[in-house]
């Protein structure tokens, strides 16, 4: 985003000579269309060989009833359409050269994560814009993949002021009422395990820098990579066991709610079969822990 920003600084002095470095806001059209003609100028003789779309966006963590739409819409902005605007735009070089696409997305694109629907709805549509362009690209023999990571200490997660910024933020931003129904307990306590989970990031990046570049440089790229610690366990789950036990599944190691204000016996407008409606269903089968 900035071109003496901390990021570019450090790739200035770790990466090669040969790196160039642009500024780009991806919810920018001029900067995109900057980009472009950069990139078209410095590799008409040869063609472009590899894009890959980085970028990821997310500023909420909270059940859809409390995200503000403009949140599901900033997400989109930049995860979504950002990145369709700047694959569109180098494609002619890409089909020249008979290159390769490479985007990295995220497992919570495929799984519903609990509150992380904005980021998690932006990121599905990338990855079935990419399988689209996959089957639309093959006669051209331009390869796509995806790189779904688990979670890594990149800087949005090691920056824990940013998500207690935004937790004050939407707790100011909620009308009275839903603030009532859930309670400020209840989005403390979303927050307190969002940043619990961030405690079991990686911080070695080298298994996704090491999808990215076979993705790029191998003759038969993969479709999908899974770099990450867990992420056979977490698809298996969510491919071949029932429903509930997936969903136990996620709270168990990302986010597990508890009951918002007004679902809590004794407080005004519960009910009995509200009350009920809390226990588990015996039909569900056992929790993860039990399982294993």
């Amino acid at each position: 985003l900035e071109l003496d920003g901390p990021g570019a600084l450090e790739l200035r002095a770790c990466c090669s000579p040969r790196l160039r470095l642009l500024q780009m806001d991806l919810t920018k059209p001029a900067d995109i269309s900057r980009a472009l003609e950069f990139t078209k100028a410095h590799t008409s003789s040869t063609g472009l060989w590899g894009l890959v779309n980085n970028a990821g966006h997310n500023d909420v963590v909270a059940d859809v009833e409390l995200s503000p739409v403009a949140t599901f819409r900033s997400c989109m902005e930049v995860n979504f359409f950002g990145a369709l605007e700047l694959t569109k735009g180098l494609l002619p070089l890409l089909r020249r050269s008979r290159g390769r696409i490479v985007t990295v997305g995220s497992p919570a694109g495929d799984m519903p994560y609990p509150c992380l629907a904005a980021y998690g709805t932006s990121k599905a549509a990338m990855a079935l814009l990419m399988d689209t362009f996959s089957c639309e690209l093959l006669p051209w023999g331009v390869k796509v993949s995806v790189i779904q990571p688990g979670c890594f200490k990149t800087e949005s997660v090691r920056n824990v002021g940013h998500w207690e910024q935004r937790k004050q933020l939407l707790l100011a931003s909620l009308p009275r009422e839903l603030l009532q129904a859930y309670g400020e307990d209840y989005i403390e306590h979303l927050h307190g395990q969002f940043l619990h989970s961030l405690r079991l990031a990686l911080p070695d990046l080298s298994p996704v820098v090491d999808a990215i570049t076979d993705a790029l440089l191998a003759a038969q790229p993969r479709r999908r990579y899974y770099p990450g610690r867990g992420l056979g366990l977490m698809y298996f789950i969510h491919y071949y066991l029932p429903e509930g036990l997936r969903r136990r599944f996620l709270q168990t190691f990302f986010i597990n709610h508890c009951l918002p204000r007004a679902l809590r016996p004794g407080q005004p407008g519960s009910t009995p079969a509200q009350e009920a409606a809390q226990d588990p269903d015996p039909n569900e089968g056992p929790s993860p822990m039990a399982a294993q």
